[in-house]
């Protein structure tokens, strides 16, 4: 959405976290600055506030909609333009936008993206809310946006350079399907030219399918996990002709080294809220896993694959929280895996430290990697990351 478009309208910010607050403090800039008359009011309207929050909709022109809130929880009325920070950036922002995404990795991805071009500005989840960055927007400005399939979702334009790292199924209960989360992926590039440029990973047969519709220059990457991530962030430099570093920094949480204690290594991979991360962060470490920290959240997702893993590596005990621990264990249980590996539940991230202490040998790895969303226990992944690397350094623990 054009921002003279918005001069004249009764504006709704549906949704006020981070994003939200942003958006305000955006448009009383804007307003103070384009002398827009004072009856066209802006409001707000979340569910903290106000349980009946969407009835708010019909009395206004145009809806600012943060990520979280699906579409599908919106009922259709033509009066009103339902709008995002994302399509109101990528619509106005008059330098170019390098955007990243994936199932997993994308936050790396940018993280290590801005590492080469050091002029670049992170936005998004890990950088400033996209709002903010255009106030000061010009047009030499590089701009690394990540990108969630809820930022994607409805948008009509794509990125200068676009990254697809991976698709892999997930956030099924925000989506009424499968291919609604697929067709929001493809957006990073379905409105790119010629003059474009799509990095892809070239063994994920899904971003394949996307890649292969694209007019963009394409531009293969192949590997797991943080080599994937490494060689889109090295892809990019290329493009601007820049050297690639000889080392880069990485993301707390995101196969963290925490440290070796006691003679064990730690690693904190709480980052990973699908099955298919945890896999990679096997294939990764390797053989010296021995003790794995699982479960968390239930989104409904299969587990088969991770199992099977886990019963060809060496990991011999298994710390499982609810609720998908139960689950993991029966696929466990399916492929014959019952006497192979012990098993323990726990609620709480002090007892699964005590445990991973009692139960992995000296010169051996216990990770964390729990395949599944924090919700329930801990409030988020952060804070399920953070506790486990107190726990692991603190000397009381036996």
């Amino acid at each position: 959405m054009i921002l003279n478009e918005l001069k004249d309208k009764k504006i709704l910010i549906l949704g006020f976290g981070r994003e939200g607050r942003d958006t305000l403090r955006f448009l009383r800039k804007l307003r103070a600055a384009g002398g827009w008359r004072p009856e066209k009011k802006i409001g707000i309207a979340d569910q903290k506030f106000d349980k009946n929050y969407l009835k708010k909709i019909k009395d206004y022109d145009v809806v600012i909609k943060t990520p979280g809130i699906p579409f599908k929880k919106l009922t259709r009325n033509d009066l009103v333009k339902v709008t995002t920070q994302t399509e109101i950036f990528f619509e106005n922002c008059p330098g170019k936008i390098i955007g990243v995404t994936g199932t997993k990795g994308k936050s790396t991805t940018a993280f290590l993206i801005s590492q080469i071009l050091k002029k670049a500005r992170l936005v998004g989840n890990i950088g400033k809310p996209a709002l903010s960055s255009l106030l000061t927007a010009k047009p030499n400005d590089i701009f690394i946006y990540e990108l969630s399939s809820h930022q994607l979702y409805n948008l009509k334009k794509s990125p200068h350079i676009a990254v697809l790292l991976n698709i892999y199924p997930e956030h099924l209960d925000y989506y009424r399907n499968f291919n609604q989360y697929l067709n929001a992926k493809a957006n990073i590039t379905k409105y790119q030219t010629k003059k474009d440029y799509l990095i892809y990973n070239s063994q994920d047969h899904l971003v394949k399918k996307i890649a292969q519709k694209s007019k963009a220059k394409k531009i293969p990457i192949k590997g797991k996990y943080y080599r994937l991530d490494i060689a889109a962030a090295r892809a990019v430099g290329k493009i601007f002709k820049i050297p690639r570093p000889e080392k880069f920094k990485f993301l707390p949480h995101r196969l963290e080294y925490v440290g070796k204690f006691k003679g064990i290594e730690f690693y904190n991979d709480s980052l990973s809220t699908i099955p298919e991360t945890a896999i990679e962060a096997l294939d990764y470490l390797g053989d010296k896993v021995q003790t794995l920290i699982l479960g968390g959240f239930d989104r409904g997702l299969d587990f088969k694959k991770l199992a099977k893993r886990i019963l060809k590596s060496k990991v011999k005990t298994l710390i499982l929280f609810p609720t998908t621990g139960k689950r993991i264990r029966r696929a466990l249980r399916a492929y014959g895996g019952r006497a192979s590996v012990s098993s323990f539940f726990v609620s709480d991230m002090e007892k699964a430290v005590k445990l991973a202490y009692q139960y992995t040998d000296k010169g051996k790895i216990c990770l964390l990697s729990p395949a599944s969303p924090s919700f329930g226990i801990f409030k988020d992944y952060a804070e399920r990351g953070n506790l486990f690397k107190k726990f692991v350094k603190n000397d009381t623990i036996e």
